[in-house]
């Protein structure tokens, strides 16, 4: 038990520092300190909310593609490729047979840190962009 738990908070530090480190570079690509406080809170916001929805977005990648959805797309690749090698027909299998082994070595992998991280993430990024509307929009308008 204690393993699994080390495991988990292993893997939810990964994703944590993963989305920090994309929020940072966000950040660093718009020049934080170098703007007002209105633009710093936008910069914040762009930030939390790039980072969030990446995450987000790459942990329902992460299911399409153990659910078997791209395994289409491999054997296409493969078999053009083996179109190019000689004598490479020969390794030519049904799809249905290529899908069948394929789906019999695949792991079910947990995405969940995946997924609740981004989501919070992409969380915070709202409730920025709602602070920021609420407290400088009217500046601009």
């Amino acid at each position: 038990m204690e393993q699994e738990t080390k495991i988990k908070l292993r893997n939810y530090g990964i994703c944590v520092g993963v989305e920090l480190l994309i929020a940072f570079l966000v950040i660093w690509s718009k020049g934080f300190f170098a703007h007002s406080a209105a633009v710093n809170m936008q910069i914040l916001s762009d930030a939390f909310f790039v980072s969030g929805l990446l995450m987000t977005l790459f942990a329902g990648l992460l299911y399409v593609s153990s659910e078997g959805a791209l395994i289409g797309v491999s054997y296409v690749l493969r078999n053009v490729v083996l179109f190019f090698i000689p004598f490479g027909r020969m390794k030519h299998e049904k799809y249905g047979d290529y899908r069948a082994r394929k789906l019999e070595k695949a792991k079910k992998r947990s995405i969940s840190c995946v997924l609740i991280t981004g989501l919070v993430f992409l969380l915070i990024g709202i409730i920025l962009t709602a602070i920021w509307y609420a407290s400088y929009f009217n500046m601009y308008a």
